[in-house]
This record gives C-alpha cells, sequence and structure tokens, in this order.
C-alpha cells in the first residue's frame, strides 16, 4: 500500500493513493470503522503508531470494493507524508563508495568510513514535492542536491538486533538531502550546512514495506534540469538498511515515524569539475525504483510557490 499526507477541502488529511499514482481515497473512511471515532489517528505519525499488520490487505479490500470514494490526484495537494517530524531526521554521510570517492579532499576524511557517519536535519527542514528549494543566496552559494532513500520507523525498538530490524520497518520514501556545501566546510561539521529551511524535501509519499523484496535493490536518479545527475542502486550501500538500523539503536530508541535517510549515490554538484550547484530557476526531480518522483523547483524567494 503506499500511504500520503494531502491537503484537501481546507483541511490536512491522511489518505492512501492507488498504485499507479493517480487516485487518492481519504483513510478517514477506513480508520472510523477500525479505530472508532474516538480514536482514529489524523497524523501520520499517529497512523504509524496504531498500524496493525493486517492493515496492508485490509485498506486495498476496502477502497477496491468502494471506487467511487476515489479522488483524483490532480484535485488534491500532496504535502511530505510526514510534514512535521517529532524527531529530527537522521542522515547518513557517505554510505556509497563512488559518492566517498567523489569527495576526496573536500568534505572532511579523504578514507571510508569504517563506522556510519551519521549526522541530523530539523523538521524545518522539511517539505513536499512541488514545494520549492530556497536558494538562500545571502548564506550560500554553493547549494546541492542529494537524492536518498528514507526510512520509516514503524515499531519502537532498542539494541535491535540485524535480523529483526526488518519487524522496525513501516516503510520507505524519497528524500533530498539538500546540502550548502560552503556551511558544511566553514562550520567544521554538518549540522548547519544541511539545516536550512525547505532543505529536505520528503515524499511524494510512504510505500509500505510489503511492497519490497529484501534485500532491497532499488535504483536511485537525480536529474537537475532533465540533466541526469546521480545513478545508483541501494545494493551499494556501504551499511545496508539492517546495519543502520541496528548499529543507531544502540542505546538508541528508535520510535514509530523515525525518518532515517541512508545516503546519496555519486553525481553530486560538487563533485563536478567545475561543481553544479543549484540556482534559481533550476528544478530537479528525485526518483526511486518503486517509489516514485519527487520534484522540486529552486528559487530565491517562496512567493515564487504555485499549487
Amino acid at each position: 500500500m503506499i500511504y500520503g499526507t494531502i491537503y484537501y477541502e481546507g483541511k490536512q488529511r491522511l489518505c492512501c493513493i492507488d498504485g499507479v499514482g493517480k487516485r487518492v481515497f481519504l483513510l478517514y473512511d477506513f480508520l472510523i470503522q477500525e479505530c472508532g471515532e474516538e480514536s482514529i489517528p489524523v497524523t501520520m505519525i499517529q497512523f504509524i503508531s496504531v498500524y496493525r499488520p493486517e492493515w496492508t490487505d485490509r485498506v486495498a479490500l476496502f477502497y477496491g470494493a468502494r471506487p467511487e470514494l476515489a479522488i483524483p490526484l490532480e484535485q488534491v495537494r500532496l504535502m511530505a507524508p510526514i510534514p512535521v517530524p517529532a524527531r529530527n531526521l537522521v542522515c547518513l554521510g557517505k554510505n556509497y563508495r563512488a559518492h566517498a570517492e567523489e569527495l576526496k579532499g573536500q568534505i572532511f576524511s579523504d578514507s571510508l568510513p569504517a563506522h556510519p557517519i551519521y549526522f541530523t536535519k530539523p523538521d524545518h527542514t522539511v517539505i513536499g514535492t512541488e514545494e520549492i528549494i530556497l536558494l538562500h543566496s545571502a548564506v550560500t552559494k554553493k547549494l546541492d542536491y542529494e537524492v536518498e532513500l528514507a526510512v520509516i520507523i514503524g515499531k519502537k525498538g532498542s539494541d535491535i538486533p540485524k535480523e529483526k530490524a526488518e519487524e522496525h520497518i513501516f516503510g520507505y520514501t524519497i528524500a533530498n538531502d539538500v546540502s550548502a556545501r560552503d556551511l558544511q566546510n566553514d562550520h567544521t561539521q554538518w549540522y548547519k550546512g544541511k539545516s536550512l529551511t525547505t532543505h529536505c524535501p520528503l515524499g511524494p509519499w510512504i510505500v509500505h514495506k510489503g511492497a519490497f523484496p529484501s534485500p532491497l535493490s532499488l535504483d536511485l536518479r537525480c536529474y537537475v534540469n532533465e540533466d541526469l545527475r546521480q545513478h545508483g542502486n541501494t545494493k551499494d550501500l556501504i551499511f545496508d538498511i539492517p546495519s543502520i538500523i541496528s548499529d543507531l539503536s544502540r542505546g538508541y530508541e528508535l520510535r514509530p515515524g523515525d525518518i532515517i535517510l541512508t545516503g546519496t549515490p555519486a553525481g553530486v554538484g560538487m563533485g563536478f569539475d567545475p561543481p553544479k550547484y543549484l540556482k534559481d530557476g533550476d528544478r530537479v526531480v528525485c526518483e526511486i525504483e518503486k517509489i516514485g518522483m519527487l520534484i522540486n523547483p529552486v528559487a530565491d524567494h517562496i512567493d515564487q510557490q504555485i499549487f
């Protein structure tokens, strides 16, 4: 199943999306039957927290028998699937060998990581598909893109063994870890350069883990103005998803709705000679196999946003 957060008829609402991404169904009708009006979840984090394994099939059957409840996708506005994360997004740096090699001499150590490199992005970085990535040109002159697979945690846990990691995953979405490279270097750590407002597009929706075989082997691509910049596959992760969940959860409680960005493949703007940084008017498309496309224009001002 595919789950999303939309803005429809003046309200933020939970929905499921059909397999070809053309129709949405408000989850309210299903959830009121399953949870009752007193306990119905209204946010994606609440939904993930109460999700039952049997819902994966039951949602499909419920709306499959009720096609009259369908709303054309063009009549709603897709928001980030988790518009306001409860905690900072956890991200991994240099988690593809080719990407680590293209940044040699530019971002800290030249060696491949022996352990996962973690940093975080705050909630105000999150935007949805078709929303504007702000250039922040008064702050940075080296704005970069990074397509990434994002893992959505579905079950609380600490000290999770690798073989149990799958049990703690709810699903997957696409992220763009937008990065101010000059700020990364100037501040000798990554938080500031990764944390400017609008600098984590997320979406367009969450695909439940049941749609994916294990281990994952998903192609990732990033285009800037139809120019293919990045192309990789999740099978090339240095630290795979079970390893990330197991390592991160040591002494650290993962919670439903937590978001983990797993790293980006080679082809970032910083890696070109000369570099190819984002500029006003660019359009960035991040695409991951079996999930979809996350599309964001780049602009200097938010008032250029069009819905």
